[in-house]
């Protein structure tokens, strides 16, 4: 009598999760149309996935390295202000916040400039907005690829109002992964690879590499292209740009034709052992959850450290705290060869300008400005991605160790320059120790910097943002609670 008691139970409770499952799927509230961008339609049909999205506009989470909240770097590290000196890094860099916050952060940075302001026109195309929400795979298919990118930012600023979410990465009609940003469908075609034969578990990595990878603005159409097609090492990218002697920006110091790595998290995660054995993206930072009979991604997307036991526990039976510190001292190791780099590179920027000031040639600088180059390359390469020191840190490690050994030989030749020039003392440093004094040495002024993106946010986003609301693309409430 008591097993078929329990037998009873255990029908009655898989009738009951087989009933909620096809509840949940079969009764769905609307018909998601293809390009629908707001991620609150979504959620009325997938609340699940939709509440836990939201979760990426917190910003409490805190770990020994980064976490959810912003962090002014350049406040942390002055000295990055030199190694932007001539770029628009060097006004503003904060460590990033989650998803939700991709537009408003994008508005706010002072690298997008102020246009409209003062008679201020854009410092950037509209490819920078790429990889901020599912508005930009709309305008793309509105007005083709190519005039998306060569438009100017500001051109999108009232159509671009969605953050980072669902149509970015699924078909409405089957909820499967899908590419939406064509640079990455490109650089695998020019590879020899067809991203539609893909396994399910690579596309749980693949729909993060459409933006979490190294990418440049190409020619004159500002282009989105990654630099694969030599590979996707360090080394592979390098070679790539120099092939076609291309540079980011001159050094406003010196004078270095300078690559700017943005966030090669793909590539270099590829390079762990993680990613060897078959682990993808979203295993780490979606976990899976289960509420009933359904199991579902979590999309509150985040650092593993945040939910220790739905994410490194689940391969691994070590204590969550043993597992934290084991993060943790991969991480500081390869800060500890950071921090030599930056030293070195530093020196190498300003010694360059002085040796520049004592009437050093072109031909006797040209070898220091290749080892600067590479040096910073180097440095930005493992910098820039975020998380590199865990994903893969012996990597990281030999990438950030070339890049010192790089700034060193630039250091050495530089001596040499000066002393062929009659200067055999020290290279006197600027005071750099704050962000500001670094900013003004370089010929910034973040007063005023500060002054036009606050008249910007009060005067020219709010129009974008009613533009938007008249257009209906934006919701004036939280739809999946109507």
């Amino acid at each position: 009598m008591a097993g078929v008691f329990l037998l009873g139970l255990l029908a009655a409770s898989i009738t009951e999760r087989r009933a909620e499952i096809a509840t949940i799927y079969n009764n769905k509230k609307t018909d998601i149309p293809e390009f629908e961008t707001r991620n609150e339609i979504w959620g009325l049909n997938y609340p699940r996935e939709y509440e836990t999205w939201a979760q990426t506009e917190d910003t409490s989470f805190t770990s020994e390295f980064n976490g959810s909240h912003a962090v002014d770097v350049l406040a942390a590290r002055p000295q990055m202000v030199i190694f932007w000196a001539g770029y628009s890094f060097s006004r503003e860099y904060n460590s990033p916040r989650g998803h939700k916050h991709a537009i408003e952060d994008m508005r706010a940075i002072l690298r997008t400039g102020n246009p409209g302001i003062d008679g201020e026109g854009d410092i950037q195309p509209a490819t920078c907005w790429t990889c901020k929400g599912p508005d930009v795979p709309r305008m793309m298919h509105e007005v083709g690829i190519a005039n998306f990118y060569k438009a100017p930012w500001s051109s999108m600023g009232a159509e671009i109002m969605n953050p980072i979410g669902c149509g970015d990465c699924h078909d409405p009609k089957t909820m499967d992964l899908k590419i939406t940003r064509p640079a990455l469908i490109e650089a695998f075609q020019r590879q020899g690879k067809d991203i539609t034969k893909a396994t399910p578990q690579e596309m749980r990595s693949l729909v993060c590499a459409q933006c979490h990878v190294e990418y440049y603005f190409k020619g004159e159409g500002q282009y989105l292209t990654f630099p694969w097609d030599k590979g996707m090492t360090m080394e592979d990218a390098e070679a790539y740009y120099d092939e076609t002697d291309y540079y980011d920006y001159i050094h406003a110091l010196s004078r270095a034709p300078i690559l700017k790595a943005q966030h090669p998290e793909y590539e270099i995660a590829q390079q762990g052992i993680h990613a060897q054995r078959g682990v993808a993206c979203a295993d780490c930072h979606m976990p899976y959850k289960s509420e009933g009979g359904i199991k579902y991604s979590d999309h509150h997307i985040t650092s593993p450290l945040q939910y220790i036991d739905r994410t490194c526990q689940v391969c691994h039976r070590e204590s969550e705290e043993t597992l934290r510190q084991n993060v943790y001292e991969r991480q500081r190791k390869v800060n500890e060869v950071r921090n030599k780099l930056e030293d070195e590179l530093v020196h190498a920027h300003i010694e360059a300008e002085f040796a520049w000031k004592k009437g050093a040639t072109e031909a006797e600088m040209a070898p220091v400005l290749k080892f600067i180059r590479q040096s910073q390359w180097r440095w930005d390469y493992g910098v820039a991605s975020h998380g590199a020191s865990f994903h893969a840190p012996q990597e990281v490690t030999r990438i950030l160790s070339a890049g010192l050994e790089r700034a060193m030989k630039a250091r050495l030749a530089l001596s040499r320059i000066l002393a062929k020039h009659g200067y055999t003392d020290e290279v006197p440093m600027p005071d750099i120790s704050t962000k500001e004094k670094a900013q003004r040495y370089i010929g910034l002024n973040p007063e005023e910097l500060h002054r036009k993106k606050g008249e910007f946010l009060k005067t020219v986003v709010p129009k974008w943002i009613e533009e938007a609301r008249k257009k209906n693309r934006i919701m004036t409430a939280d739809a999946s609670r109507s």
